[in-house]
């Protein structure tokens, strides 16, 4: 084996951040510490992304010693990262597992207002999807199971409501 070549590691993924149309952060998670240490680093690379990748229509982008897989829908641009050797599949599939499992929670509505209105449940299915970095889950099925149970928990949760009316408001009858 080539010694200049990086041991394999289970960290495979660096971040994951969805931003909006306009390239304003409404969710990121680094799991590596020192890759953006501080809220300008990070909002800078995120900013160098969005202006490489908005009117792109491919699906991975390298940029900074780094493989940035990414996806548009409506008004919001999903983005994973991994290191300069990650594989693409692998961050392929995180990204693809995160963008369906949030279709199913939003009820096919993956967009800013209705992202915005279940940040619980978003929240959930990325940590039920990459723990540290860690790649725990990549199909969509087992993570929306994970994430109901979590919420059939404590069935009053604001988690449940939101759940159940969607991103029409509050039921009214």
């Amino acid at each position: 084996m080539d010694s200049t070549s990086p041991e394999p590691s289970l960290y495979t993924v660096k971040a994951v951040f969805i931003l909006d149309n306009d390239g304003n952060r409404l969710l990121s998670k680094y799991y590596d510490p020192e890759l953006y240490p501080s809220m300008k680093e990070q909002k800078t690379f995120e900013s160098n992304i969005f202006n490489k990748t908005h009117k792109a229509d491919n699906e991975i982008a390298f940029l900074e010693g780094m493989t940035i897989v990414y996806k548009s829908s409506i008004d919001l641009f999903f983005y994973v990262a991994g290191s300069a050797q990650e594989n693409e599949l692998m961050l392929m599939s995180v990204l693809n597992c995160l963008f369906e499992s949030l279709s199913q929670i939003l009820r096919k509505n993956v967009e800013r207002r209705c992202l915005l209105d279940n940040m619980e449940g978003v929240l959930l299915v990325v940590d039920e999807i990459i723990d540290g970095g860690v790649i725990l889950e990549s199909d969509p099925q087992q993570v929306l199971q994970k994430v109901n149970y979590r919420a059939d928990d404590n069935p009053l949760s604001e988690h449940s409501v939101a759940q159940k009316r969607g991103c029409n408001g509050p039921d009214t009858d």
